[in-house]
């Protein structure tokens, strides 16, 4: 994960660590004929993808990467990483071409992925795989509401009059690296059942550590009190509560693999 103005925090993120982890399961389940060489977990957070990585890919060196201490201090506690490195995914290189780069819903926070992608591609070892899950879900009313309750409360703060969103259709993606390789990109759209929470809407309890957090951070806690408060009544609308308190909360995620000639 990349760094922000606070840093993240694990408990919260793996709260909903199960159903964070089926995507990544999905794509590992797409990674096929690889190459010597090692794993790179990017952006590898706290480490809920680690157990499906190293049991996927047995016998090899997996390395995480990610900006955020705490994060990497919840990913050592795993014990299945064989080495975690502190750094901007942005920017970071590896010591060796690895067999492997694999990001499980990073990937979103950087910008410029015609940059991007090509270059981590530019790092694999001859035969090596990309894979990646991003969310695709900014159109949703669960993350167009932070965007429109943010710019009406506090336009001095935020200006969305330029916006475009962090991901592209699956299509793009393949555009964009089929001259790489050999490329596979699809969308899946997870309806997920939240449980009853006792302090909130259960769709804010899931977003409050990811996409809430760019707007919390620019907020005073008065200022976030009352936006969280605008936001919850919005979701009442768009998700309402089942009888037992749950939400169901479909969540579109995007998926590519990119396997560079051997």
């Amino acid at each position: 994960m990349t760094a922000a103005a606070t840093d993240w925090s694990p408990e919260r993120y793996a709260r909903f660590a199960d159903l964070r982890l089926r995507p990544a399961r999905d794509l590992v389940a797409q990674v096929r004929g690889l190459p010597d060489g090692d794993v790179i977990d990017l952006g590898c957070g706290n480490g809920p993808v680690a157990e499906t990585l190293a049991e996927a890919f047995a016998g090899r060196r997996l390395i995480g990467v990610d900006a955020s201490p705490a994060m990497l201090a919840k990913a050592r506690e795993t014990g299945r990483y064989t080495a975690l490195i502190e750094a901007d995914i942005a920017g970071w290189s590896p010591d060796r071409p690895p067999a492997l780069i694999f990001s499980n819903a990073a990937l979103h926070w950087l910008g410029d992925h015609a940059d991007l992608l090509p270059r981590l591609a530019g790092l694999l070892a001859p035969g090596g795989t990309l894979a990646v899950q991003m969310p695709r879900q900014t159109a949703a009313p669960s993350h167009r509401f932070l965007r429109d309750i943010a710019a009406a409360l506090h336009p001095d703060r935020f200006d969305f009059s330029h916006w475009m969103p962090p991901v592209q259709p699956a299509e793009g993606y393949w555009r964009m690296l089929a001259p790489l390789g050999e490329v596979t990109a699809w969308e899946t759209e997870y309806v997920q059942r939240l449980d009853p929470s006792p302090d909130g809407h259960p769709v804010r309890r899931f977003t409050e550590s990811t996409a809430m957090r760019p707007f919390l951070d620019k907020l005073t806690p008065d200022e976030a009190e009352a936006f969280t408060a605008a936001y919850e009544e919005a979701l009442g609308v768009a998700y309402p509560l089942m009888p037992d308190g749950a939400a169901l909360f479909p969540f579109r995620r995007c998926f590519f693999t990119l396997r560079v000639a051997g």
